[in-house]
């Protein structure tokens, strides 16, 4: 089911308290947007909106992005109804109606799907996920979407790197920008460098009509619940570390790493000129 409208109906005025933290999403988000060129001239972007706090704050401010950007884009906001058992689903209609932003209601019953193949009592999160993101790559190509949008935001990034590093072996996140392995879909995070907490007080204030995560039924992803309550308390112990985690994200020195792929150390030979491959970090 898809829905045209006219162009986003004029928001009203915010009171205080939302206009500064909006202020302050916007900040953060139009950095990242610069930063990792995720928004480009005439891009037609794909808002994947779930009925959660991030999703909903995502459109919201790109909203506003598009509104005072000085390159056009245009924004189609898309939900995948997965026929889950009690799923509310006029809801996310019924609010973009409201605010006059074009949508298209993905209906594929992957729910009947997972429930088939995955036994009872077992995760059914990583299958979910599979078909969820097949399926939104394949609506963004019927739509001409240039990119894919979605509600990551830092705490997520941070989650996943650790994550990864307790249980794959693999120093790797959620980046900013990527592209699709068959190389045809750009999915982007504007979100980036918002905080959870952030998010969670704007999705308060703007009143967003949100919809329980819990519908599926399936368990809670144990493991990133336990890594997020690890951040939680390192972060109450060592105030601001999980900001120099993220900030860590983009100040790699590969000469300091061990991969061989991106550093050749066997070349690596003395020499009277340093190249910021020297041991001066010492003296710090």
């Amino acid at each position: 089911m898809s829905q045209s409208t006219r162009s986003p109906r004029t928001p009203r005025k915010l009171d205080d308290a939302t206009e500064q933290l909006q202020t302050k999403l916007l900040r953060l988000v139009g950095g990242t947007v610069g930063d990792y060129g995720l928004i480009e001239e005439g891009d037609k972007i794909m808002v994947c909106l779930s009925g959660g706090k991030d999703s909903y704050a995502l459109l919201d401010l790109l909203l506003v992005l598009q509104r005072h950007a000085k390159v056009h884009f245009d924004l189609v906001a898309v939900n995948l109804d997965q026929k889950q058992p009690g799923f509310p689903a006029h809801v996310l209609p019924d609010y973009l109606t409201k605010i006059g932003v074009p949508f298209h209601i993905e209906e594929q019953d992957t729910y009947a799907i997972v429930k088939r193949l995955i036994p009872e009592g077992e995760k059914t999160c990583s299958l979910c996920s599979r078909l969820r993101r097949g399926i939104l790559y394949h609506v963004a190509t019927k739509l001409g979407a240039t990119k894919i949008a979605l509600g990551h935001h830092r705490d997520d990034i941070v989650e996943t790197l650790f994550l990864n590093l307790f249980y794959t072996g693999k120093l790797k996140t959620m980046p900013p920008k990527l592209r699709s392995k068959d190389g045809k879909h750009l999915v982007i995070r504007p979100l980036a460098a918002v905080r959870e907490s952030d998010l969670a007080r704007y999705a308060e204030l703007r009143a967003f009509p949100i919809i329980p995560c819990n519908l599926c039924g399936s368990q809670e992803d144990l493991k990133r619940k336990e890594v997020k309550e690890f951040l939680r308390e390192w972060e109450q112990r060592s105030p601001s570390c999980t900001d120099s985690m993220f900030a860590a994200l983009s100040n790699v020195s590969l000469p300091f790493l061990l991969d061989q792929k991106l550093f050749d150390f066997k070349a690596l030979r003395t020499s009277d000129q340093t190249a910021g491959h020297d041991d001066a970090w010492l003296d710090e």
